[in-house]
């Protein structure tokens, strides 16, 4: 499949607040992508989902906003398996030929996040891949509007909000230099998944061609733009 799709990310006139202020000054003005190509194998609930992305000199940022019902999430532990609960992801490949980096925000703001570089699934998880470290973790500030567990199930519709910033220098450590980004044009996907909720879907911003998120493949553009 060929992408068709891409984003200009600008860069962030003042900083964000991480405080999920989809309105905010830092936020108000900038481009939203919508999360909105549902696998088949979704079930009838199909959540809005939308996101912005800005970058600063050191760092990109991100904010999601959900539209959702069926919402739960029980994984609180880093690199617990946050994808089978109410989550979305943001992956992204900063140079070609290279791997790219899952990072995975259940509602609660739970992250799981790897460098994989042969996605092909094994046992174990993947053929070639690298767990983010709890250091990594540390560095990526995250915001979620929901708590952290979410143990009965929310039926009714709820908006929620995660919000992120990570330091370039955490991708550096696997793909080398980056910075300056501007003019760059990364690969990348965003998700909205919830595996183990009573109403489990899948959908993408690119969309991909199994069910299966991890299609390189199929990412979009990322354009860093002055």
């Amino acid at each position: 499949m060929t992408p068709k799709v891409s984003y200009d990310i600008f860069p962030a006139s003042i900083p964000p607040e991480l405080m999920g202020c989809w309105d905010g000054p830092a936020w108000q003005k900038v481009l939203t992508m919508e999360i909105a190509h549902f696998r088949k194998e979704s079930g009838s609930h199909r959540p809005i989902t939308i996101a912005k992305l800005l970058y600063s000199s050191d760092r990109i940022h991100g904010l999601f906003m959900v539209q959702d019902r069926y919402i739960r999430c029980i994984r609180n532990q880093f690199q617990d398996e946050v994808y089978k609960d109410s989550c979305v992801e943001f992956f992204v490949q900063p140079k070609a030929k290279q791997g790219y980096f899952n990072f995975e925000f259940n509602c609660g703001g739970t992250l799981r996040a790897y460098y994989i570089v042969d996605p092909t699934r094994t046992s174990s998880g993947f053929k070639k891949f690298t767990p983010l470290s709890r250091d990594d973790a540390v560095r990526i500030k995250i915001y979620h509007s929901l708590p952290e567990v979410v143990d009965r199930e929310i039926v009714d519709e709820t908006i929620w909000y995660i919000e992120f910033t990570i330091p370039f220098a955490i991708l550096e450590q696997y793909v080398g230099s980056l910075t300056p980004v501007v003019g760059q044009a990364w690969r990348g996907n965003l998700y909205k998944c919830a595996d183990d909720s009573s109403h489990p879907h899948w959908a993408a911003w690119a969309p991909v061609d199994e069910l299966n998120f991890h299609l390189p493949h199929c990412f979009g553009y990322l354009n860093f733009i002055k």
